[in-house]
């Protein structure tokens, strides 16, 4: 067994375990993985992000952001798989970065994803502030359709780096517990899909659940925000620019898709703990 250093946060309480790993010295495997996020045997989480420098990994989104990016976030959901790209998470090593690495919060901090290089903004340049994160431009990919049970709704197919199915529904209760994934056509999503519920509170105000692929049901998801925001803009018909909020059980998150077809999303981060683990 080896001992890793760790960090834990959240993001409008979905929660990572950080690896730091800066020099590219601790490639995880799945198990590892697994175990870091299981809430009983492990330190309990919805997923892994290794923190690791773009010239020390030689994964293709990093080496392919070298000269753009310092830092790459490797990201990997609680089951262990890899995934493309996580908008809370990515705060939350953001705000890793501003306060235990050579980063300046008064300035833009690119982070390289599988999803591409992702720009964050600190507010007012404070390391502790709310943090906006350029989530890039979306992807409208046609209609498809989500199933719980016997249950059955009409989705919007929505890439932000990752895939989402939009499901406007009459009530949050209508997904039920959410313990398994939703039905969702395998043609369209070979590699699951996370899947958000959506009702509306008010104009341009929405509430959400979300079950993402290889961790269940969260208490948040950014790119699932950034997804809804998106195909409610469309549905409603709204001028970009638009400011869209968006309640998750653990909190609310602030989206805007610009007049340059970007989806900006602003919301909190937070370090709760950090210390050694041994895997």
């Amino acid at each position: 067994m080896n001992e890793y250093s760790f960090v834990k946060g959240h993001g409008t309480e979905n929660d990572f375990v950080l690896v730091p790993d800066a020099g590219g010295k601790h490639e995880l495997q799945p198990g590892q993985v697994a175990l870091l996020c299981d809430r009983r045997a492990g330190l309990g989480a919805d997923g892994v992000i290794r923190v690791v420098r773009t010239d020390a990994t030689d994964d293709p989104a990093a080496v392919a952001a070298r000269g753009e990016a310092t830092w790459f976030m490797d990201y990997r959901n609680a089951d262990g798989s890899l995934s493309e790209m996580c908008g809370n998470g990515i705060r939350v090593l953001g705000r890793y970065l501003a306060t235990h690495a050579d980063v300046d919060p008064r300035s833009p901090l690119p982070v390289a994803t599988r999803a591409g290089t992702k720009v964050l903004t600190f507010a007012d340049g404070d390391p502790l502030g709310e943090i906006t994160v350029d989530m890039g431009a979306p992807a409208l990919l046609g209609d498809t359709t989500v199933s719980v049970g016997d249950r059955s709704w009409p989705a919007v197919h929505v890439s932000m780096g990752n895939p989402h199915a939009v499901a406007f529904v009459d009530s949050l209760e209508d997904a039920g517990p959410l313990t398994t994934a939703p039905g969702h056509d395998a043609e369209v999503y070979p590699d699951g899909v996370n899947v958000e519920f959506v009702v509306r509170r008010g104009e341009h105000h929405l509430a959400v659940r979300v079950h993402e692929r290889g961790s269940g049901e969260t208490r948040s998801c950014g790119t699932g925000a950034c997804a809804v925001a998106v195909a409610a803009a469309v549905a409603d018909g709204a001028e970009r620019g638009t400011a869209y909020v968006v309640d998750l059980p653990g909190g609310t998150l602030r989206l805007v898709w610009t007049e340059d077809d970007r989806v900006l999303m602003t919301g909190p981060a937070v370090l709760v703990a950090e210390g050694l683990t041994r895997l």
